[in-house]
């Protein structure tokens, strides 16, 4: 009988996103593939180093302990051969990581496979494969940024931060603040909080994420999966983000309104196990202190196009 996945929440997460494999695709830029299958052979009993995504996937997959049953499943998806997929295979072991189902390409994209796995989050450094997911919208993907120079990884609860728009929610307004300025913007907010926000690449993600919280053996106010909020909204606008949220029955844990000020530092006090936005000016300092992943806009973005105008008139 197949497995049922619709209460249990499926993380993709590429290879080089789980472990630290730059060396390794050095080699392969460098060498090609006889070079790499080589390189790999010779160390594939040296256990491979965290990746940027190791401390989130490791704090997910022991809330199944919490719960005393399945609520996360993570799939491990690789464009290596299963030959050049031992020393992963045995990381995963040495490490004594609760991964069962793997992916293993032998150099074809990934992006077909997201729908075949039942994924719901797509983690990868391959902005490609990122882009094909998010263009089909059939689950959330990002694109990893290196690991931070430092990172906790004490704490026993999972912490995942959103931004708001163009993330959790739809793109039109930062769309209208960037064509039309903050006071139209916020004129706009203040006129329509009552007014749902539209779904964005991440929206059936957070509902997900909600929905897991209830198989959990605490209160929702003490959940070990907390979820956060950091986004450059600052009053009046906050307010429809407060509804847009109570509107679909969604329990966030900590929203920060910052006005435009950095994130980075609240987001190293939140101790996010992963960060999501959609900008790299928040990303960059943010990447420094806590793992993060862009969000891409999809290529028909008008968000996409007023972005890369700007970087033609830089």
């Amino acid at each position: 009988m197949p497995l049922d996945l619709s209460q249990i929440l499926v993380i993709g997460v590429s290879s080089r996103s789980l472990f630290n494999l730059e060396e390794e695709n050095i080699v392969f830029e460098e060498q090609g593939i006889e070079g790499f299958r080589k390189f790999q052979a010779e160390k594939e009993n040296e256990i491979l180093e965290p990746g940027t995504a190791f401390y989130l996937v490791k704090s997910l997959l022991e809330l199944n302990n919490q719960a005393n049953k399945k609520i996360v499943e993570v799939v491990v998806m690789s464009k290596n051969s299963p030959e050049t997929g031992v020393r992963v295979l045995n990381s995963i072991k040495y490490l004594e990581l609760d991964i069962t189902r793997l992916a293993f390409s032998g150099g074809e994209p990934l992006a077909p496979y997201i729908d075949a796995f039942d994924i719901d989050l797509f983690l990868s450094k391959d902005e490609k494969d990122v882009q094909v997911v998010i263009d089909s919208g059939i689950s959330a993907s990002a694109t990893i940024y290196d690991p931070p120079t430092s990172f906790d990884s004490t704490d026993n609860r999972v912490k995942i931060a959103f931004d708001a728009d163009a993330v959790l929610f739809d793109e039109e307004s930062e769309l209208r603040y960037k064509t039309e300025g903050m006071e139209a913007f916020h004129k706009h907010e203040a006129e329509n909080e009552d007014n749902p926000l539209k779904e964005g690449p991440f929206a059936n993600l957070l509902r997900k994420l909600s929905s897991i919280q209830e198989h959990l053996p605490t209160s929702i106010e003490l959940t070990p999966l907390r979820i956060a909020i950091v986004t450059a909204r600052n009053a009046p606008s906050h307010m429809r983000v407060i509804k847009t949220l109570r509107k679909w029955g969604v329990y966030v844990d900590e929203a920060y309104f910052m006005g435009g000020v950095s994130k980075d530092k609240v987001l190293k006090a939140f101790g996010a196990h992963i960060f999501f936005d959609d900008q790299d000016t928040h990303l960059a300092p943010a990447s420094k202190l806590v793992p993060a992943g862009k969000v891409p806009y999809t290529s028909k973005s008008p968000l996409k196009k007023l972005n890369e105008d700007d970087k033609i008139n830089e």
